[in-house]
């Protein structure tokens, strides 16, 4: 049964699952995580009746489920996933993964501008996960020859048809062609996705918690600090989102763990959740307060239980965080010792699904809120 408090269903439109969504001017983009289906462009000007204008396929072995727009232009990750092997899907020949620009000053007919792509042979997890833009500069998580795992990349369209690397920065250990040598298994550390405020790039690093790089000369990241939680928390890092405003005098950041992939050794936990990190001081940041959902029982659950990610870009006290299996829940923070619960969101698991999976929540200017599950369908509300 649906459970709801404070929250109102504006309309549900029924669309293929994402990953992403993001809205401008009346049009919601949204990034799918299954081939053929890439991203969607709907027309959201009335939220009562959302209507598809257009939508951007891809071949099968690939996976397109990011989008930010800005500036005239939309920008799509292209990646290739282990289930794409899973599934049996092939690539098509000399396909790889990278970045699909595209003009969207007309929104219902985007036009490919360029593509940018990784170097290093495709397969398996190769290309771009997430990323941020500004407008200008994107910046992103692609997998580069040479290096273990995804990196942090920036990237400048200026021109976008001819995309121009600024930087990049990686955490020592990934650049096996310069002799490093990885302290971790595998690719457990490895850029998620950097979020940009101000000169400072806020980047989760997946098992190897988060750091913040000092961008004010982008042609040279430079590492101000980290923090790594993992072990012994099982999760991987998330998202890294600044808190805009001050709190009591401190400069605060928001971090989510992702119910997925728990690291070896670990002990067991229920599930992911919210972390408040204090970095006034940000050589030393420090976690001094968490979130969970109090009804979470308290024995290991099961994957996609828990959180996922928080709105990417904070506007107020409440914040809107995609939790999984729990769906929307929006999270008082303006005691930041005692983040709480004051409204939530958690419908009906979508046809075809055994239960609800929210994955990405985004706030437009209107103040309405888009919800997408990775599974199926997209839930435009509202706050009461």
């Amino acid at each position: 049964m649906a459970q709801v408090k404070g929250i109102r269903q504006v309309a549900w439109f029924d669309c293929p699952g994402g990953g992403q969504v993001v809205v401008e001017r009346g049009m919601a983009y949204i990034g799918h995580m299954r081939n053929p289906h890439g991203t969607s462009v709907v027309d959201v000007s009335d939220p009562r009746q959302p209507r598809l204008i257009e939508r951007v396929e891809v071949p099968l072995g690939i996976h397109s489920h990011k989008v930010r727009v800005g500036n005239g232009l939309m920008l799509v990750n292209h990646e290739f996933l282990n289930a794409t092997v899973v599934r049996g899907e092939q690539a098509p020949a000399g396909f790889r993964g990278g970045l699909g620009i595209y003009d969207i000053s007309r929104p219902g007919a985007p036009r490919l501008v360029s593509k940018w792509e990784v170097t290093g042979e495709p397969g398996p997890s190769s290309g771009i996960h997430r990323f941020d833009f500004d407008g200008r500069y994107a910046y992103l998580s692609p997998t580069s020859e040479g290096y273990l795992g995804n990196i942090v990349l920036i990237l400048d369209l200026a021109d976008p048809a001819r995309p121009v690397e600024v930087g990049r920065w990686w955490m020592p250990g990934q650049w096996t062609a310069g002799g490093e040598t990885a302290s971790w298994k595998g690719w457990a550390h490895k850029c998620h996705h950097p979020l940009r405020f101000g000169d400072r790039l806020y980047a989760s690093y997946w098992h190897g918690g988060f750091v913040i790089l000092d961008i004010a000369d982008m042609t040279k990241p430079r590492y101000v600090s980290g923090l790594d939680w993992s072990p012994p928390c099982p999760w991987p890092t998330h998202s890294t989102v600044r808190v805009p405003f001050r709190i009591g005098g401190r400069d605060l950041l928001l971090v989510s763990d992702e119910d997925v992939v728990r690291l070896e050794g670990c002990q067991p936990y229920n599930s992911a959740f919210l972390w408040m990190v204090d970095i006034t001081d940000e050589r030393h940041p420090v976690p001094f307060s968490s979130f969970q959902l109090e009804h979470i029982p308290a024995e290991e659950q099961p994957y996609m239980t828990g959180c996922h990610q928080p709105v990417e870009k904070i506007t107020g006290y409440e914040v809107p965080v995609a939790w999984f299996a729990h769906g929307l829940r929006i999270v008082d923070i303006s005691r930041p010792h005692a983040m709480r619960e004051v409204a939530y969101f958690l419908p009906d698991p979508p046809p075809g699904a055994d239960r609800v999976q929210a994955n990405d929540i985004y706030v437009d200017e209107r103040g309405l809120m888009f919800l997408i599950d990775r599974v199926r369908g997209l839930h435009i509300l509202e706050r009461v």
